[in-house]
Parts: structure tokens; C-alpha cells; sequence
């Protein structure tokens, strides 16, 4: 008995929950590539501003050249536009007091991380709810399967292997199926996990010293 005909024999029910789980499995596979290319880019353009940002450029060239060519994938850029352009408005003003300064532009580029940790978390819940959910998912359908198959045995006047055998066999491949879409689901998502917490670390250390420069320079003018 090959393994399509155990699915197309399936009871309804196990159906329904291989067919879930295959999808699920289907848009997580999705969103495990997608998420990859995005981290690797993320990370090239971490490299790239940090590269360009401690050159020695002079900060108001250095966002002008960003404001000329923006990059709206790289996330230190966004941070580093963020803060010099409430530092630059702070500053026009004739009564600007530099605690104030400080405030606004820490509080500036705080919300830009929290967008681009936004970003970078993009579909990782989905993934932790597919390794979590998945197995249980595929239990439900071998459960059925194999409840049905004990109820046929009321049917049967001398119980054998042959006959519990093919309707057990099919209850197990939702649990496989289950697997099959928990396993590479969770893998991702603990990578990826660790991959956003070392790139937001990255952030936040930019954005520190961003800020340390941008405090020296306003305390350093009065």
C-alpha cells in the first residue's frame, strides 16, 4: 500500500489536518527564505553605514549623502537620519536648552529601533506558532485515525493486523506530516532569533554612540 493511497483513504478529518499542516509548512518554508535574504541583508548593510559612518566623514556630509541616495533597507542609516534630524531642528532653535536636545534625539532614535526591530521580527511569530502547534496538530489527526479505526473493529467478527493496520498508517502520517512541518519551523526561528538580538545589540551600541557624539558636540558649544 503506497503512501498517496493511505492519504486519499484518510477519513475526512486526518484529511483536513494533513492538508493544514502541508500549507502551514508551505508559507513557513516561504517565510523562512524570505526572512533569511532580509537578515542578510540587514547585516551587509550594517557593515556597509558602520564603514562609511566611522570614515571620518564630517556628519552633516555624511546625511546629506544619505538624504541624496537613500537606503531605506539599512537600518543604521534610519537610526542615524532619525537622530541627526532632531538634533539639526533641536539646535535651529534660538532657546534650545541641551538636556532638551538630548532628550529629543535619544528619544528619536529610540523609536526608530523599535521600528526596525519591528522589521526584523517580521514573521518569526508565525514560525514559533507552527513548531508549537504543529505536532499537537498532527497528534489530533493520529488520534481520530486511529479512534476510527478501532470503531471498524466493532465491525469485524475476527480482529487481525491486516485490518487495524492500514487505518493506524494513515492516523501516523498526520503526526509525520506534523514533524515535518514543526521541525524546520522551530530551526529557523531559533536562528533567527539569535540573529535579531545580535543585530538589534548592533543598533543600540550605534545608537549609544551616536549619541555620545551628538552630546559632545552640543555640550562642547556651550
Amino acid at each position: 500500500m503506497s503512501l498517496w493511497s493511505l492519504v486519499v483513504n484518510a477519513s475526512l478529518v486526518v484529511q483536513l489536518v494533513m492538508i493544514s499542516l502541508l500549507l502551514a509548512s508551505v508559507v513557513s518554508w516561504v517565510m523562512i527564505i524570505q526572512r533569511r535574504n532580509y537578515l542578510r541583508r540587514a547585516r551587509r548593510t550594517l557593515v556597509e553605514f558602520e564603514e562609511k559612518f566611522w570614515s571620518g566623514v564630517d556628519l552633516s556630509q555624511l546625511f546629506r549623502q544619505v538624504n541624496a541616495q537613500p537606503n531605506p533597507n539599512s537600518a543604521l542609516e534610519n537610526i542615524f537620519r532619525a537622530g541627526i534630524k532632531e538634533f539639526t531642528r533641536l539646535r535651529q532653535q534660538s532657546d534650545a536648552d541641551p538636556d532638551a536636545v538630548m532628550d529629543g534625539v535619544q528619544r528619536s532614535m529610540r523609536v526608530a529601533l523599535a521600528r526596525e526591530e519591528e522589521k526584523l521580527e517580521t514573521h518569526l511569530p508565525f514560525l514559533a506558532t507552527v513548531g508549537s502547534t504543529s505536532p499537537y496538530i498532527g497528534l489530533f489527526g493520529t488520534v481520530w485515525g486511529i479512534m476510527n479505526s478501532f470503531r471498524g473493529l466493532a465491525n469485524v467478527h475476527q480482529a487481525t493486523l491486516a485490518s487495524v493496520a492500514p487505518g493506524i498508517s494513515e492516523a501516523l502520517i498526520a503526526t509525520a506530516i506534523g514533524l515535518f512541518a514543526a521541525i524546520p519551523a522551530v530551526i529557523a526561528y531559533n536562528r533567527y532569533s539569535a540573529r535579531v538580538e545580535t543585530l538589534m545589540n548592533s543598533y543600540e551600541t550605534f545608537a549609544e554612540e551616536f549619541s555620545s557624539i551628538l552630546h559632545r558636540r552640543v555640550y562642547g558649544s556651550n
